[in-house]
C-alpha cells in the first residue's frame, strides 16, 4: 500500500510540474498581459435569467474565438440580478460549447460547500473538459449573513472563515487522493479522481483542476504565496487593496510543485463602447446596480434610461463617482489605455475583465471592441 502511494505521490508532482503551463498565458495581439473573462450573467431589467445564461455561454465562445485566455464564472447567491449561484453547473454547460478555452471558478466559495463535493463536482468538470479546468476559491460568502447562514446551515460564520486553510488543505487531499494512512478520510475518495486508476483495470488522467485562491483582501494573498500557489485579487470592487495584496502575496511567496514563481491576475470592471458618452451610459447601470446592493435593495441591473433617469442623492453621487474611478471604460482606444496602466501600476501577470451592463448586445460588443483594440486574433468559431 505504502509503495502504491508513492508511486502516486511522484506521478502527482511531475503532473503538478505541468499545471504551470496551464497557469501560465502567453499575452496575444499587443496586450501587455494575457486577457481573461470574469462572468456573473447578470440580468438586467426586463430579461430572464434564461437569456442571461445564453449570454454567458455566447461570450464564453466569443472569448475562446477571440483569443482570451481563461473564462470564470463567480458565486453569488441571493441577488436578482446575478444568476451565477451555481458555477460548476455552468462550466459544465460552457464546456459543452467551447473546446479550448479555460474555463474556471472566480470563484467557488469554500466555506458554503463540503470539500468533498467541490472535489466532485470540479473533478466532473475536469473529466468532461479534460485539462482545461480552474478552481479558483474564496472564502467570503458571496452574499449577505443570513443567506450564508442558509447556505451553511450554521450562525457560526466566522468560524468558517476562520477554518478556510484547514478546508483548503483537506479539498486539495481528495483532488489528491492522497490522505495519509489513517485518516478519518483515507478509505472515502472524490470520484471522478485519481482513485479510478489505482482500482484493477483503471486508467485515469493525470489532469485534475488547477487550484487558485481569489480574495479582495491579505488573508489569501499571503495564504496564497505561502503554499505556491496562483492568487486572483478582486481589484473590480477592492480597488484600494489591490497593490498592498499583491505585495504581500509575492512577499510570503514560496515555491512549490505547482509554481516556481508567483502569478497573480486581477479582476477588472471594464466597458467599451464606440463613444465615451454611449459607455457611460452603460457603466452608470452597474453603479446603480451596486449602490441597491449595499443599500440592502438587491435588484436586476437597471437600463440605462432607468439608470438616468435617476434622481441620485448627494451620498449615492459621492459613490458613483468613487466607484466609476475604478472602472475602465470609454471607447476602445481609451480602455486599451487604461488596462496599461493598470497593468504598470500592479505589476498583474494576467487582467480578468469582468463587465456589469445592460442586455446582451452591449457586453458582447465590448468585448470585440477591447479584442480588436489589442489586435487580438479572431479565429473562426
Amino acid at each position: 500500500m505504502a509503495d502504491e502511494r508513492d508511486r502516486r505521490d511522484e506521478e502527482r508532482d511531475e503532473s503538478r510540474g505541468e499545471d504551470r503551463d496551464t497557469i501560465r498565458a502567453t499575452a496575444r495581439g499587443s496586450a501587455p498581459v494575457p486577457l481573461s473573462v470574469l462572468d456573473l450573467a447578470t440580468v438586467g431589467s426586463g430579461l430572464t435569467a434564461t437569456q442571461a445564461l445564453r449570454t454567458t455561454t455566447e461570450l464564453a465562445r466569443l472569448a475562446e474565438r477571440r483569443g482570451f485566455h481563461r473564462f470564470w464564472v463567480a458565486e453569488h447567491h441571493s441577488m436578482p440580478g446575478v444568476a451565477s449561484s451555481s458555477p460548476a453547473v455552468i462550466l459544465a454547460h460552457v464546456a459543452a460549447h467551447t473546446e479550448r478555452i479555460r474555463l474556471g471558478s472566480g470563484g467557488v466559495m469554500l466555506p458554503n460547500h463540503a470539500p468533498l463535493v467541490i472535489a466532485e463536482q470540479f473533478g466532473t468538470l475536469e473529466a468532461l473538459a479534460p485539462g482545461r479546468i480552474d478552481l479558483g476559491l474564496g472564502r467570503a460568502p458571496g452574499t449577505d449573513g443570513a443567506t450564508a447562514a442558509a447556505l451553511r446551515r450554521t450562525e457560526r460564520l466566522r468560524e468558517g472563515a476562520d477554518e478556510f486553510p484547514q478546508q483548503l488543505a483537506e479539498l486539495t487531499r481528495f483532488l489528491d487522493d492522497d490522505f495519509p494512512d489513517g485518516h478519518r478520510y483515507a478509505r472515502i475518495h472524490a470520484v471522478p479522481g485519481p482513485v479510478q486508476g489505482t482500482v484493477p483495470g483503471g486508467v485515469q488522467s493525470a489532469d485534475r483542476p488547477s487550484v487558485w485562491l481569489l480574495g479582495s483582501s491579505g488573508f489569501s494573498a499571503r495564504l496564497a504565496g505561502q503554499l505556491g500557489l496562483p492568487f486572483s485579487f478582486a481589484h473590480h470592487f477592492s480597488a484600494a487593496n489591490t497593490v498592498p495584496a499583491l505585495d504581500l502575496y509575492r512577499e510570503s511567496f514560496r515555491p512549490s510543485a505547482v509554481l516556481d514563481r508567483p502569478y497573480a491576475s486581477i479582476g477588472v470592471s471594464a466597458f467599451a463602447a464606440e463613444d465615451e458618452k454611449q459607455a457611460h451610459r452603460q457603466v452608470l447601470t452597474g453603479a446603480l446596480s451596486m449602490i441597491r446592493l449595499r443599500t440592502g435593495r438587491p435588484g436586476l441591473v437597471p437600463s440605462p434610461e432607468e439608470a438616468e433617469a435617476h434622481e441620485f442623492s448627494e451620498i449615492e453621487r459621492d459613490f458613483v463617482n468613487s466607484w466609476l474611478a475604478n472602472v475602465v471604460y470609454g471607447t476602445p482606444d481609451e480602455v486599451h489605455e487604461g488596462l496599461d496602466d493598470l497593468v504598470k501600476r500592479t505589476g498583474a501577470d494576467e487582467l480578468k475583465i469582468t463587465t456589469t451592463a445592460h442586455g446582451r448586445e452591449a457586453r458582447l460588443r465590448s468585448y470585440e471592441l477591447i479584442a480588436d483594440a489589442y489586435g487580438l486574433p479572431d479565429a473562426p468559431a
